[in-house]
Order: structure tokens, then C-alpha cells, then sequence
């Protein structure tokens, strides 16, 4: 059967910076190819990528992930029904949450001794994990909370109800949650499997790692025998030019949305609105670590997306033999644009795969070589046609109105 896979393949040049440390403060980094690449994990850039949707999608499409579910649930109580306010929608929240999603919601221990030694309230409860749901799954809870607010407990046990608030929490998916999954580790069945996979950027040549000394005067010492630094320090800091890959399943994130449960909504609608904003929020993001202290605000020199019908194609083993910079004039993205090009074209006449419908955004006379790999696109063109190409895939499935639940 026919499957509808996005590649993404992007590389990017970044200055002096300290996108994502370790527990010493030093830039991760791995070892590819037999020597240390620069690494950004996955996580920092899908953290990233999930920021950017909020410049991207409506607040109403997204969700949050928060151990402080509890307060935000009985906000929207609040909300919903302003008499109840206070400790009696928390306790509302506390309630729904548990029987919505069989997670326990308490006040961690730690935090009631601390507030009982110092003689304040009882802080609020908390689950014992991030929590990650969508903002209409939260507006539904809020509701079945209000409407049985007079006794919340008796109200849990009618089993209708409580099968209706596990519904709630279970349908309707935002799209982050949708593309990066969501595990409920109290309640399997609750789980969503991600239908994006990002893998951790390395870079395609040889790293070592640097550290800058600073100093920070004291603007108010003006005694001359005191003279000197305020405050010493180090900071660790690499540079290189990446190579990020993510693969988006598109069959899976049509099944997460639950698209075709809106008869008024065409099924492609949704789904093509969450593919732009992955792609341009995975494209443009930046991980801020660091980001006040070197300003390393980049984007990609180009960027390769490609339509697959049968399974996803990382392009990282064209830099397992590392870029080596030319003698004299330095720089890695011309070799890195080289090596990918051979790269591509020996993959996919291997694999019979050249037929696969690829757009190409570039910048730059180094990239001139990748624009053999496929069609020449702005930023805009390329949202469009890859939007356009994966509703047009969808229409020839024979989908269209039909959607699966989930």
C-alpha cells in the first residue's frame, strides 16, 4: 500500500554557539565517521520547532504539556463558570483529571512539608509527569467538570460519564501532539505515537570544542586600587555546518488529528495546515541556548524536501566520510553540498527511487550543485507545494471525506 512520507534535509551553517549543552555546559557533541561531530539532539530542536507554532497555528490547535495541569484545568473551569473559583476548582480539576486520564494528581510531598514548615497554603497539586494535552481537550474537561460540579465524585462513578471524559481526553488531538506524540505513562491506551521523527543534527565535519574567557566589569567600582573584573568565567562553544534531518508520516498524523469526524471540515484541510507549520517551523527554528550571549540567529543555506510512497530516506551517510575544507580558503558547506548531491543521486538510482517528487530551497552559489536534486523553491513556494502535493496524494488514495478514527 501506497504511504505518504515528507523528507526533510536541511543544512546550516552556525557561527561561534552553545545551541545545546551537557550537564557540564559544553555543546554536545558525537562521534560519526570515526571522528567528534558538533550534535544538537532532537529534543532541542523539536522544542523549537513547537515554539514556532505559536507564531504559525491558532492557540486552539495547540497544546500544552505541563506537570500544572491541574491549576490550568481550573482556570478554564473558572472560566466556564466563575462562581467556582479557588480550592473548589482545583479539586474539581483534580478529579476530572484523574478519572479523564487515570494519572494521580496530588500536591508532591515535598513541596506540602516545605509550605507547612513556613505556614503557607497548601500548594496546588501537580501530576507526577508532564502531562501533555491539547487546548480543546482541556475546554471539553473544563465542561464535564461544570456539569458535575453539585457532587464531582458520584458524578465520575456513572460509568457514561466516566467513558465521556476519557473520550475528551482522547479525541481531538492538537497538532503538536499530533506530530510529536504523547505518552501517558499511568494509562497506555492514552499514549499517541508521534508521526514526526527528528533526528539529533551533527555536523558534517569535525568539531572540537572551544572555550571563550570573559570578564564583566563592576560598573560602580571606581576605586583605582580595585581595579579588575567583577566577575571571571568561561563559557564553552563550537561551530559548524549541520546537517538536520526530520521524516513526517503523514498517513499516521491524519489518524492523530482524527480529521473526517467534521463533515463540514474537508479532510485535507487540517492536515495541510499541520504540515506547513511543520515544515516551517522545523526549517526556520533556532534552539536558544545561549542564544543572548552569540546571537547566532542562521538560517539554512538549503533545504531538500522530498515526497516518499514508501519509507523515509535519511541522506546523514553522505558525511560519514567527513567534509574537509579546501586548503586556503577554508569553509565546509560547498564540500558538504558536493558530497550530499553524489549522495542523492547514487540512493536513488540504487533504489529506484528518483521518481520521487523533490523541492530544493537554496542560498548561495556554494549550494548550486543541489539544484539538480529537484524543483527550485522560496520558502513560500515550498510550503505550497508540498501542501498542494500532500492533498493531491491524499484525493488519489481515495480518502477524501472518509478519515479514520482514532
Amino acid at each position: 500500500m501506497s504511504r505518504t512520507i515528507i523528507d526533510v534535509h536541511v543544512l546550516q551553517t552556525v557561527p561561534p554557539s552553545n545551541l545545546n549543552r551537557d550537564d557540564t555546559g559544553t555543546p554536545k557533541t558525537a562521534v560519526y565517521g570515526g571522528v567528534r561531530r558538533a550534535r544538537v539532539s532532537s529534543q532541542a530542536w523539536k522544542r523549537a520547532t513547537r515554539r514556532a507554532f505559536q507564531d504559525l497555528l491558532d492557540p486552539d490547535e495547540l497544546g500544552v504539556r505541563t506537570r500544572r495541569v491541574a491549576e490550568l484545568l481550573a482556570e478554564r473551569i473558572n472560566a466556564a463558570e466563575p462562581s467556582l473559583d479557588g480550592a473548589a476548582a482545583v479539586a474539581l480539576a483534580t478529579e476530572t483529571l484523574c478519572a479523564a486520564t487515570g494519572s494521580k494528581i496530588e500536591v508532591p510531598r515535598r513541596k506540602a512539608e516545605s509550605a507547612k514548615k513556613k505556614g503557607e497554603p497548601e500548594p496546588p497539586p501537580e501530576a507526577s509527569y508532564l502531562m501533555f494535552l491539547s487546548s480543546r481537550q482541556i475546554d471539553g474537561l473544563a465542561r464535564l467538570a461544570v456539569e458535575g460540579a453539585d457532587d464531582i465524585k458520584a458524578y465520575l462513578k456513572v460509568k457514561e460519564n466516566k467513558d465521556k471524559a476519557r473520550g475528551i481526553a482522547d479525541t481531538r488531538h492538537s497538532v503538536d501532539i499530533a506530530l510529536f506524540g504523547r505518552m501517558v505513562a499511568d494509562s497506555a491506551d492514552f499514549n499517541v505515537d508521534a508521526a514526526a521523527q527528528v533526528a539529533h543534527a551533527i555536523s558534517v565535519h569535525q568539531v572540537e570544542n572551544e572555550s571563550d574567557y570573559f570578564t564583566a566589569v563592576d560598573d560602580q567600582n571606581e576605586k583605582a586600587e580595585e581595579s579588575g573584573a567583577g566577575m571571571i568565567g568561561t563559557v564553552d562553544f563550537n561551530s559548524a555546518t549541520l546537517y538536520r534531518y526530520a521524516a513526517l508520516d503523514v498517513d499516521r498524523l491524519r489518524d492523530n488529528l482524527g480529521v473526517g469526524r467534521r463533515p463540514d471540515q474537508p479532510l485535507d484541510e487540517p492536515v495541510r495546515r499541520a504540515v506547513r507549520a511543520f515544515l516551517h517551523g522545523f526549517v526556520a527554528s533556532m534552539p536558544t541556548g545561549k542564544i543572548n550571549t552569540f546571537g547566532n540567529h542562521t538560517l539554512p543555506e538549503a533545504v531538500i524536501v522530498t515526497l516518499r510512497s514508501a519509507r523515509p530516506i535519511s541522506y546523514v551517510s553522505a558525511f560519514e566520510e567527513p567534509v574537509l575544507a579546501p586548503l586556503g580558503c577554508g569553509g565546509y558547506l560547498r564540500g558538504a553540498c558536493a558530497q550530499l548531491l553524489a549522495h542523492v543521486s547514487d540512493i536513488e538510482k540504487a533504489y529506484e527511487v528518483a521518481d520521487d517528487p523533490s523541492w530544493v530551497l537554496r542560498a548561495g552559489a556554494a549550494t548550486e550543485p543541489l539544484a539538480a536534486v529537484g524543483t527550485a523553491v522560496t520558502i513560500s513556494a515550498l510550503l505550497d507545494g508540498v501542501g498542494d502535493a500532500v492533498a493531491t496524494r491524499m484525493a488519489a488514495q481515495g480518502l477524501k471525506g472518509q478519515g479514520r478514527p482514532v
